[in-house]
């Protein structure tokens, strides 16, 4: 066992945010961008020890989870929530495009119900997997949805109903307020 370290005894648990900043001035020689098959190498190698350890649904709803986190933090630190619904979506277009994320189009949206029908392409999640036969972009349900549910401040969910998995060549996601 290791010794206590006496500069550690009152240290702050760190959290998403501050794993965030703390990238800021780390990659000097490197920069902040890496390449997708480094991010599919620690998506999908996360994806599979915890289907392993707890089961495909326990994993799903984790990257759920972790996604809504995500979208959430997203939104607050780099989207503008007291824009007008087609100024913010044309900002989240942008955002995610800047950070190679993918790219969004809104397919559908009804006003009264808040309903709406998303596609993203060139997803960094999945974009060029082979055919599979099932979805697989369940961080990016999550990562909508928190995005959504900041901006709305209504409780909402996603879910993809094409990916690249199933042969299709966009994601697309329905996504509604959850009451």
């Amino acid at each position: 066992m290791m010794e206590e370290n006496i500069f550690l005894k009152n240290r702050k648990t760190m959290n998403l945010a501050d794993y965030m900043k703390a990238q800021e001035n780390g990659r000097e020689n490197l920069g902040a961008e890496l390449p997708v098959a480094v991010y599919r190498l620690l998506e999908y190698s996360i994806r599979e020890e915890l289907a392993s350890r707890f089961g495909k649904e326990k994993q799903i709803e984790i990257f759920r989870s972790a996604g809504f986190r995500a979208g959430t933090y997203f939104a607050e630190k780099y989207l503008d929530s007291s824009l007008e619904l087609s100024e913010f979506t044309a900002q989240l277009q942008k955002r995610l495009e800047e950070f190679k994320i993918g790219v969004l189009r809104i397919e559908k949206f009804d006003e009264e119900t808040g309903k709406m029908v998303l596609t993203v392409s060139e997803d960094a999640d999945c974009s060029g997997l082979p055919l599979l036969g099932e979805t697989v972009c369940n961080y990016d349900e999550g990562f909508l949805a928190g995005i959504l549910t900041s901006y709305t401040g209504k409780p909402y969910n996603a879910t993809e109903v094409n990916c690249w998995a199933t042969g299709d060549r966009v994601c697309r996601f329905r996504a509604d307020i959850d009451e």
